[in-house]
């Protein structure tokens, strides 16, 4: 019963912006942390942003600081990434991930225990 459900992706120009959400299903995001990652083609899985239960501490990939940011509404029990700038590096499969705690891994990439089907990014002119 329990699922993540990733929507906002698509086709998006250079310099332009695109906001990705997740929504849970079946149980409450309140006090997990929850992580963005991404796969493209001939790249190395990276994990992309991570927001604490709490909300107050988030971790990014440096090739997206400055320019993506993650957010949660747990009234709506929702996880936001708006990505502003984007360039063609960034086109990928966007996932969200629930760990089975409240804080981020020292390394952002892994340490979810449960994960979308993600959300196909394309950014191209």
């Amino acid at each position: 019963q329990s699922r993540l459900v990733e929507s906002g992706g698509g086709l998006v120009q250079p310099g332009g912006s695109l906001r990705l959400s997740c929504a849970a299903s079946g149980f409450t995001l309140d006090r997990l942390a929850i992580g963005w990652i991404r796969q493209a083609p001939g790249k190395e899985r990276e994990g992309v942003a991570c927001i604490a239960s709490s909300g107050g501490h988030t971790f990014y990939a440096d090739s997206v600081k400055g320019r993506f940011t993650v957010s949660r509404n747990d009234a709506e029990n929702t996880v936001t990434l708006q990505m502003n700038s984007p360039t063609p590096e960034d086109t990928a499969v966007y996932y969200c991930a629930a760990s089975a705690g409240s804080h981020c891994s020292g390394n952002i990439t892994w340490g979810y225990h449960y994960w979308g089907r993600g959300t196909q990014v394309t950014v191209s002119s």
